[in-house]
């Protein structure tokens, strides 16, 4: 069933709105202690506990409005409630921060599946956002995967020697800019092998 339209702000804000939140949120609480049932959370972990819910209310409202869920937007809601959950219980942040690690192996791993099969499942997901030739598909595929991959290393990188705060501001701005770039990049693919409309019958 194809999505429906809904207006693109409000849609925007049900995408990045926890992000942000989650953001400003960490922002006024990351020095702050709190005692919960005896035990003591840092404002990062209570941050957290209140990202998920949220996290899920957006995206069922996504779903609820278009009555579509992308692949990505499910595996990463699921992925938000599993690894957010495990540091809420656990009182552990670094499970939400292997978060985007799993996330981008399994996408990577996905595409790598695709395109040991000699397919592009990336296409499969975007054809209709960028139309493209067979060979363009591949050549795209390959470095999305790769890209995947190199994120995954980042995050690693980044939460298990930086501090948590900067890690947050990786996590909140870096790793978009990265996605961003990375699409801007592929401007001589997407013009090599970009699929012209067909004109319409003459006149």
């Amino acid at each position: 069933m194809a999505a429906k339209k809904i207006n693109p702000t409000l849609k925007m804000l049900l995408e990045l709105g926890p992000v942000v939140l989650f953001f400003i949120g960490y922002l006024k609480l990351k020095d702050e202690v709190f005692l919960i049932g005896g035990s003591e959370y840092q404002g990062f972990i209570v941050i957290t506990a209140a990202f998920i819910p949220l996290m899920v209310a957006s995206t069922l409202a996504l779903w609820k409005l278009t009555g579509h869920l992308s692949r990505m937007q499910f595996a990463t809601l699921v992925l938000v409630v599993l690894f957010g959950g495990m540091s809420v219980w656990f009182n552990d942040d670094r499970f939400i921060k292997m978060k985007p690690t799993m996330l981008y192996l399994l996408f990577g791993g996905l595409l790598g599946i695709g395109l040991l099969r000699g397919q592009s499942w990336l296409k499969v997901v975007m054809e209709e956002l960028m139309p493209l030739k067979q060979e363009g598909w591949m050549i795209l595929t390959r470095r999305m995967c790769a890209f995947f991959f190199g994120l995954a290393v980042a995050n690693e990188l980044i939460w298990r020697t930086q501090s948590t705060e900067t890690w947050v501001y990786f996590k909140t701005f870096g790793l978009p800019v990265a996605m961003f770039a990375f699409f801007m990049a592929q401007g001589q693919l997407l013009q090599k092998f970009g699929l012209e409309e067909e004109a319409g019958p003459a006149e």
